[in-house]
């Protein structure tokens, strides 16, 4: 069985665009969608609930994760944010490829929804390449991560909860030591660019960097330096 998890708060205007292109897959097996939410106070659990998700609470993305995780049912976890779209037949061509290539973790490139297509290919360039070139010996997740949940348990919790941002691609990291990663070639995620456009393209890019500078290294962002808070982005868009 698949368990789908997603960290939410107050995302009333992306949750259902996810939540209707998971409904439109096509897979045959099992799966459940558990939504951690974090006190949203818009309609959050409300659509979500309209969608049979099972409502869990959440917290900061990585407790949202872990806390999913602990109540899932599924032997796969597949976690997912919830500002993005999956593309048709997500679900079944990730299990496919997933199962044939004897995967224990993976992740995926990322399609920005937007149409200034130079932004496009340069996040092509910069981000979707690297990542597949460097798959057999520096693994990197974001947005989208599917994994064992015998790999899950191994690292412990799970997620660090003590990772200021991306706790997601550190966790790719750790998990590759007890299992063979792979980005995911026959399935894509569309990302919003509001972290970009709310932050500031420049300095969202800064973050970023030095995140994946620490994590050259083995270690984590762990600092508050960068004012992450969970939310900002609906709460601004509000």
């Amino acid at each position: 069985m698949l368990s789908i998890i997603i960290p939410v708060l107050d995302e009333e205007k992306y949750l259902p665009l996810l939540l209707k292109s998971i409904k439109k897959q096509n897979l045959v097996q099992d799966y459940e969608v558990i939504v951690a939410d974090a006190g949203s106070e818009d309609r959050t659990i409300e659509i979500a609930k309209s969608f049979g998700c099972r409502i869990i609470k959440g917290g900061l993305p990585a407790v949202g994760r872990n806390n999913g995780a602990i109540s899932a049912k599924g032997d796969l976890f597949l976690f997912l944010d919830a500002d993005i779209v999956l593309s048709e037949n997500f679900l079944e061509n990730s299990l496919s490829e997933f199962g044939k290539r004897k995967l224990a973790v993976a992740s995926y490139c990322l399609i920005p929804r937007t149409k200034n297509f130079i932004f496009k290919i340069g996040f092509d360039i910069f981000y979707n390449k690297p990542i597949f070139l460097a798959q057999r010996f520096l693994a990197h997740g974001a947005m989208g991560i599917l994994v064992k949940k015998e790999i899950f348990d191994k690292l412990g919790g799970g997620f660090d909860e003590t990772i200021k941002l991306a706790e997601d691609q550190y966790f790719a990291r750790m998990a590759s030591k007890f299992g063979k990663f792979g980005i995911i070639k026959s399935a894509k995620i569309f990302i919003t660019l509001r972290r970009f456009e709310q932050d500031g393209y420049l300095k969202t890019i800064f973050k970023y960097i030095l995140c994946g500078f620490y994590l050259l290294f083995g270690k984590a962002f762990r600092s508050d330096a960068l004012n992450y808070r969970f939310g900002h982005y609906s709460k601004k868009e509000k």
